[in-house]
């Protein structure tokens, strides 16, 4: 017979940590929300999609404007994995799995 153990750890970041990842939890939600604007946009407007790809490259686009280049100061991968959740979020939709994406908020945690 198996049995199965799990492991439980507490980790403690110091203030500096905490810092850094506050900014990148806030940065991947700007970018959650500023994309789904985006699509929501294109859609109304022109009856056009947006994919992963094009957010995808919008995204480097928008780093390298001065004002948005406090994104550089983040990991990349959380940026573009909150861009994949976003695209997952719309496949659900249209599969009739999940609602329609909603916007990310910094005290709702739902």
């Amino acid at each position: 017979m198996l049995q199965q153990k799990g492991y439980q750890y507490r980790i403690y970041p110091t203030k500096q940590q905490q810092q850094l990842i506050n900014q990148t939890l806030g940065c991947a939600r700007f970018v959650y929300n500023r994309f789904l604007n985006i699509r929501k946009e294109a859609w109304t407007n022109s009856k056009t999609s947006v994919t992963y790809k094009q957010t995808s490259k919008m995204l480097t686009e928008l780093k390298c404007e001065p004002d948005y280049v406090w994104l550089k100061a983040v990991d990349s991968t959380s940026l573009q994995q909150a861009l994949k959740d976003l695209d997952k979020g719309f496949k659900n939709f249209f599969v009739k799995k999940a609602g329609y994406p909603r916007y990310k908020s910094k005290h709702n945690h739902c």
